[in-house]
């Protein structure tokens, strides 16, 4: 291009850009703005609040393990959590541990759901609290999966469309030069360039979480092997009573869980 043709074009190629794209964009283009700011929005709220979540209830198992593992009695355990709540996983498999062993010890196999020893029943108990848990951890990161996935494809459909709209415009003009394609081919790119940059956070932060949700799912696999041990046998330590054997779906640990 000589420099009086691209003295001429200048000043029209200065006013391209995300702000030209999204006045010259239709219904279409303009929906799919709003569903990618929509994603990202929504990821990043996802993130940071399943991250701030995290981060507490890490702090939160720390501290009861702790406490925990330094308790003389399941008497003095109950007694902490009867003071400052089940906040954690760990004091709220506990706790429903504990309290479906003395219920049972008080009630019996009354109902359908208690039927069985009572080591069945707390064994039945620590299942599905483990499953409770399980899903609370899980609970939003379909969200981040899926705008992960789709995210790109919502970006490379703008562009599409964009392109295919702009292409329209310039056999209309009948202006085939570089400079006419060039401008508007590249301001339909800008919605894949967003389409990635919706994505990748969703990404990355759907595998931190999975990885710090497997961790705190295989701890408390681990922890309520032992629990089932020492509410099995209900007494203080020392007493040296023998324990009803582990239920067959925990894991068994030779050594006490590490804390987070």
């Amino acid at each position: 291009m000589n420099p009086a043709t691209l003295a001429a074009t200048a000043p029209e190629m200065a006013g391209l850009g995300f702000g030209h794209f999204i006045a010259q964009a239709d219904v279409v283009g303009k929906t799919l703005l709003v569903i990618l700011i929509g994603m990202s929005i929504a990821s990043w709220a996802i993130i940071a609040i399943k991250g701030v979540s995290l981060l507490a209830r890490r702090g939160r198992s720390n501290a009861f393990l702790n406490f925990f593992w330094n308790a003389t009695s399941l008497d003095a355990v109950a007694g902490e959590i009867s003071t400052h709540g089940a906040r954690d996983p760990f004091s709220h498999l506990t706790a429903h541990a504990m309290q479906a062993r003395a219920h049972h010890a008080k009630y019996g196999a009354a109902k359908l759901e208690e039927a069985g020893s009572s080591g069945e029943f707390v064994t039945r108990t620590i299942k599905k609290v483990l499953d409770e848990e399980t899903t609370r951890l899980e609970n939003g990161l379909s969200v981040l999966a899926t705008v992960g996935a789709t995210a790109p494809f919502v970006g490379l459909f703008g562009t599409v469309w964009g392109v295919y709209h702009a292409l329209i415009a310039i056999g209309m003009s009948g202006a085939g030069t570089l400079d006419k394609v060039a401008g508007p081919v590249g301001e339909a790119l800008i919605m894949t360039g967003l389409g990635l940059a919706v994505a990748i956070p969703a990404v990355m932060g759907y595998n931190w979480l999975t990885r710090a949700n497997r961790v705190m799912a295989g701890k408390l696999d681990a922890f309520a092997y032992e629990l089932y041990t020492f509410v099995s046998m209900g007494q203080a330590l020392g007493h040296g009573a023998a324990s009803e054997p582990p239920p067959a779906n925990v894991r068994p640990m030779g050594a006490r869980p590490a804390a987070a």
